[in-house]
């Protein structure tokens, strides 16, 4: 177990995100991932309507005890055509850790997040994004730098260089994402 203030509020036994990788973030990898003490996130993208969204978070609940997230994908080209069906699915299903992901935050969704008590994850790619969404009340802020799989942003700075400037100026933990694939980045 690795103590930091992430893991204590997520209640996992290691600061590591399995992050949204599309298709591959299933109910399965997800709760392979949260099984093993990590936190799986699910790509609520992939699903084309509600209703298999609903079905995926039940599978995932059947295949693991632990805490996962869902991901809310803010991105114009990848998002669901009616996003607060999804959401409210979500929060219907009781999912305890939101992540969105895009550069704006996701401003008209914040009062239902909190309204749920959910926990606030939002993934960007620089620090004015990060900046907006702690000024809206996000609870972690997970940044990505250009090693990213998926949106970078429109900066070419890497994650290890755009994590700590995110740390110097925000006052909620902060995750670095993208890039980080075995125990030296992790170390790093």
């Amino acid at each position: 177990m690795i103590k930091t203030k992430i893991t204590e509020r997520l209640h996992i036994k290691y600061p590591i995100f399995a992050g949204t990788m599309m298709n591959i973030t299933t109910p399965e990898f997800v709760a392979v991932c949260s099984n093993a003490g990590g936190l799986g996130i699910l790509a609520s993208a992939i699903y084309k309507s509600p209703e298999t969204l609903k079905e995926a978070i039940q599978l995932t609940k059947k295949l693991t005890q632990k805490p996962f997230a869902v991901n809310v994908n803010l991105f114009p080209a990848l998002q669901p055509t009616d996003q607060l069906s999804y959401i409210k699915i979500m929060l219907d299903e009781g999912v305890g850790i939101i992540e969105t992901s895009g550069h704006a935050a996701p401003e008209e969704y914040v009062p239902l997040f909190k309204k749920a008590g959910v926990v606030w994850i939002h993934k960007c790619a620089g620090l004015r994004y990060a900046k907006k969404a702690v000024s809206l009340g996000a609870d972690m802020i997970e940044v990505v730098g250009y090693e990213n799989g998926g949106a970078t942003g429109k900066l070419d700075i890497g994650t290890f260089v755009m994590t700590p400037t995110v740390v110097d100026e925000i006052n909620v933990p902060v995750i670095a994402g993208g890039g980080v694939s075995d125990g030296r980045g992790l170390a790093a």
